[in-house]
């Protein structure tokens, strides 16, 4: 019967802390994407800026090239040119960062950012 006991007692500690470690990931997931769409938008604007503000760079612009040669060197994949117009296009389409939501990812954006264009 003692073991038995002793079973229930690590099973039920077990579970218990797979909650605690299962939730602190999830957050840890949230923080991660919110921070990183934060950063994306905030690239998007710098983008736009230098580009006068401009909708879409003008024909021949390599700003985006160069950027993309550069960001990848140092920060590796992500950041070739499709990548950057998509950041650009997102501080367009949520010119205030704050009506961005934190809860979809990246690939969500990117994907109701597809859709939009159709």
């Amino acid at each position: 019967m003692n073991n038995l006991v002793n079973k229930d007692f690590y099973d039920d500690l077990y579970a218990d802390i797979k909650k605690v470690l299962i939730s602190a990931r999830n957050t840890a997931v949230i923080t991660v994407n919110t921070t990183m769409i934060q950063a994306y938008w905030a690239v998007g604007k710098l983008i736009v800026n230098a580009q006068g503000g401009k909708y879409k760079a003008t024909y021949g612009d390599n700003l985006l090239n160069v950027l993309s040669t550069r960001l990848t060197a140092e920060f590796g994949k992500g950041f070739d040119s499709s990548n950057l117009r998509r950041m650009r296009q997102l501080y367009l389409s949520f010119p205030i960062c704050d009506t961005v939501c934190h809860k979809l990812s990246w690939s969500h954006i990117r994907h109701v950012k597809k859709m939009t264009k159709n």
